[in-house]
């Protein structure tokens, strides 16, 4: 179902703040898929050091933004709203093409398998279409500590 969940709502769901939230807009969003954007801009902080000269968004960047998508699928279920998404285990990851300022991130998101607290997904990052990045990823859900 295509939404459009911006910034403001995003940080309803997930802890992350600048300069680490990494997931800017949600576009589609069904019980077991999502799809955010994320914004590559040259006035992101870690592009000071990676590289000056030669600017690419580093791989765990890419990989930290699909799991912050996956915390908003899983953290947006009426059963999990005030919990928090653990990363647990990131398996099969592949970088496939480097990410550079100006590009956007599609970051498509499929849940494989929900049990109980335990939630499995498998993530794709695509700069216009092309696979620039994948992953297993695996969550547990928890609830915040107060």
């Amino acid at each position: 179902m295509k939404v459009n969940m911006d910034i403001n709502e995003i940080k309803k769901y997930l802890p992350h703040r600048y300069p680490f939230l990494l997931v800017d807009k949600i576009i589609d969003l069904e019980e077991m898929k999502i799809t955010g954007i994320k914004n590559v801009t040259a006035n992101e902080p870690f592009f000071e050091g990676h590289f000056p000269e030669h600017p690419i968004m580093p791989g765990v960047l890419i990989i930290e933004a699909l799991a912050q998508t996956c915390g908003v699928l899983a953290l947006k279920r009426k059963e999990n709203l005030g919990k928090l998404a653990y990363f647990l285990a990131i398996n099969n990851a592949k970088f496939r093409k480097p990410v550079f300022p100006g590009d956007t991130l599609t970051l498509e998101i499929e849940v494989t398998k929900h049990r109980g607290k335990m939630v499995q997904t498998r993530a794709v990052a695509k700069v216009a279409e092309v696979v620039v990045a994948e992953a297993d990823l695996l969550f547990s859900i928890v609830e915040r500590e107060k």
